[in-house]
């Protein structure tokens, strides 16, 4: 049972939201949480969350002249144990999965309903990682598909190629199926290899695995 109040620190350029943001937790959750400080600067965000022993960071992504990115990141780096919300106002997909890179513990927006916010954040407090559900969806779906960088640049017989190395098929049973030569296949799965920065095709097939292509079946030539 906890017997202390976590403590918030709230780093936003927009000092109307940071204010109504503290009066909301005060008046939704005032045993369970205190505000420890607020600043409108992201360079000073680490500072501050050591000066009050901060559990909880939250941090608006939006901050100019840059984002709130670098501050997550000196945030966890300086103070590793202090949980990080991300905030924004926008569901970028990308902005989204950067802060979750740079050590996010929560990524939210801010038109998250007001009144289900404390529990995301004693979530967080408790060590469980937290995203909205269409969010978390959305993150799920990008894993599970080549990035555009990777899959623009494969004709259709390539990721058929990529498919059967990553199944485990010998050089000659890759020539077989895609009516090669055999070195023909070997040149095809080099060239595949250096176009998915795949040093062997251990890794590709990892890669090939990561990004749900085992689960397809390999298109058939002509």
């Amino acid at each position: 049972m906890q017997d202390h109040k976590l403590v918030l620190v709230l780093v936003d350029d927009h000092d109307l939201f940071t204010q109504g943001l503290a009066l909301l937790l005060k008046a939704k959750a005032g045993d369970r949480f205190e505000i420890g400080g607020t600043t409108n600067r992201a360079e000073e965000a680490a500072s501050l969350v050591g000066s009050c022993g901060a559990d909880i960071a939250m941090v608006d992504l939006a901050m100019p002249p840059v984002n709130g990115i670098p501050a997550i990141r000196h945030i966890k780096s300086r103070h590793p144990d202090t949980k990080v919300v991300a905030l924004s106002g926008t569901s970028d997909l990308k902005l989204a999965e950067e802060a979750l890179r740079a050590g996010a513990d929560g990524f939210l927006p801010k038109s998250a309903d007001p009144d289900v916010l404390v529990a995301p954040l004693l979530s967080v407090a408790a060590g469980f990682r937290v995203v909205e559900d269409t969010l978390f969806t959305a993150l799920l779906d990008a894993v599970r598909h080549p990035p555009e960088e990777i899959f623009g640049q494969l004709a259709v017989e390539e990721i058929r190629l990529w498919v059967l190395l990553s199944r485990g098929l010998e050089t000659a049973e890759i020539a077989e199926r895609m009516l090669v030569s055999e070195r023909t296949a070997k040149r095809l799965v080099a060239s595949l290899l250096n176009k998915l920065g795949a040093p062997n095709r251990i890794v590709a097939a990892g890669m090939a695995g990561h990004y749900g292509l085992l689960g397809k079946q390999a298109p058939s030539p002509g």
